[in-house]
């Protein structure tokens, strides 16, 4: 039960690559529209690391008390 959260910091850790590329991508290139794109993929990837996170913290939490 160790991954809870493992699945979640690891689509949150792509979604940054991601992200991080197509904001360099849409620099490189002036495209505004891309480097929003970029900028919201970041931030979903933050977000999905911060569940992750959640989830190991509760599930431990969760098992300390049975």
């Amino acid at each position: 039960m160790k991954e809870r959260g493992y699945s979640e910091k690891f689509k949150g850790a792509v979604n940054k690559v991601k992200g991080e590329a197509k904001d360099q991508f849409g620099n490189a290139t002036d495209d505004a529209m891309l480097q929003a794109e970029g900028k919201l993929d970041k931030l979903k990837g933050e977000a999905q690391q911060e569940i992750g996170e959640f989830k190991d913290r509760f599930g431990n939490y969760k098992n300390e008390r049975r």
